[in-house]
């Protein structure tokens, strides 16, 4: 009988590789983010990336970063977190949650809500800032685990 192959991706490898490409999806010129949702059996449940609410075209609203609120991207986008559960394909009861960035306080609230129990993240580059403080408060309050992911080998795909 023929040995099956040593050399095959992790499921956390599988699963931030498909959030890093879905995040290539984000029309935002400056933060491209994915989100992949999966259930306890490691079935994808839903895909999201940030990016504008459905039914509004690109141009239609500012990408810009800095100045008045309401002529800056925070107000109108939909983070790649919030965008995975929206598009979700049954109930998120009990999955996790692997994504680019650290989630938000906002989407901290959302994945807590619809039942997800762990977030797996690539970056934390905003750790300091109020929003992300008080994201880690809400998940550590609801019991909700969170990680930094670690690439099991160096990934290439052949």
């Amino acid at each position: 009988m023929e040995k099956g192959r040593d050399n095959f991706l992790s499921w956390d490898d599988t699963f931030m590789l498909m959030a890093d490409l879905t995040s290539q999806r984000s029309k935002d010129p400056s933060t491209q983010v994915g989100a992949v949702i999966v259930n306890q059996n490691n079935v994808v449940l839903g895909l999201g990336y940030n990016g504008w609410p459905r039914n509004i075209e690109q141009g239609e609203l500012p990408w810009d970063r800095e100045g008045d609120f309401l002529n800056t991207k925070y107000p109108y986008v939909v983070h790649g977190e919030a965008n995975a559960i929206y598009n979700a394909n049954e109930s998120c009861e009990g999955a996790k949650i692997y994504c680019g960035l650290f989630p938000c306080n906002e989407c901290a609230k959302t994945l807590i809500q619809n039942g997800i129990k762990e977030v797996i993240y690539q970056s934390d580059k905003y750790h300091d800032e109020d929003i992300f403080i008080a994201a880690r408060k809400l998940f550590d309050l609801a019991g909700v685990k969170y990680r930094q992911y670690t690439p099991s080998k160096k990934l290439t795909l052949e």
